[in-house]
C-alpha cells in the first residue's frame, strides 16, 4: 500500500535557515500539525486580509476574569478553532490550569492526529496582562508637551494617524 501522506510537509514555524544547506527548515508529520494548531491559535481573526476567517479570538481573552465560567467558555473557544480550523485532528480536548502569581494560564491541549490514529498534544502559557509591571506609578502619564508631539515623525513632519 502506497505511503499516505495526508498530514503533508510545510515549512518550519518560526522560519529557520539550515545551515548545512542553506535552505528553509522544513516539518512534516505530527510536528507539521502541531505548528498548525499552534499558528491558529496565535493568529488573530482578520490579520491576514487574504484569509479573514482563519485564526481564533483568544487575544480577546487577555484580560478575563479567572473565574470557571470564564475559563470554561476560553477552552471551548478553542475548541470549536481548532476542530474547524484543523481537519488533520479529531478528539481535541482543551485544559487550563490558572497560575496567578506568574498572571497566566497553562493552556494543555490534547488531541489525535487523524491519519496515524496517534494521541499527541501542545501546551503553552497564555499571558492575561501582556504589560510589564514596573511598579511605578508615574510611568504611563504623559504630560501635555508629549501628547502634542506623539502625532509628529522624528523630522517634525506631521505623521498620520490610522
Amino acid at each position: 500500500m502506497a505511503e499516505r501522506k495526508f498530514l503533508g510537509t510545510g515549512l518550519k514555524f518560526p522560519p529557520e535557515i539550515d545551515r548545512a544547506t542553506g535552505r528553509f527548515k522544513t516539518v512534516s508529520g505530527e510536528e507539521a500539525v502541531k505548528e498548525s494548531i499552534y499558528l491558529i491559535l496565535m493568529t488573530q481573526r482578520s490579520e491576514r486580509f487574504v484569509r479573514p476567517f482563519f485564526g481564533s479570538d483568544i487575544m480577546s481573552y487577555t484580560f478575563m476574569d479567572t473565574g470557571e465560567t470564564m475559563l470554561s467558555i476560553f477552552r471551548r473557544n478553542i475548541t470549536q478553532t481548532i476542530l474547524e480550523q484543523e481537519p488533520r485532528v479529531s478528539d481535541v480536548a482543551v485544559s487550563t490550569e490558572v497560575a496567578e502569581k506568574q498572571g497566566m494560564v497553562i493552556v494543555s491541549i490534547n488531541y489525535i492526529v487523524s491519519d496515524t490514529n496517534k494521541r499527541d498534544n501542545l501546551v503553552f502559557p497564555f499571558y492575561l496582562n501582556t504589560g510589564e509591571d514596573t511598579g511605578e506609578e508615574g510611568d504611563l502619564d504623559l504630560d501635555a508637551q508629549q501628547l502634542e508631539t506623539a502625532y509628529y515623525d522624528e523630522n517634525g513632519n506631521e505623521a498620520e494617524v490610522y
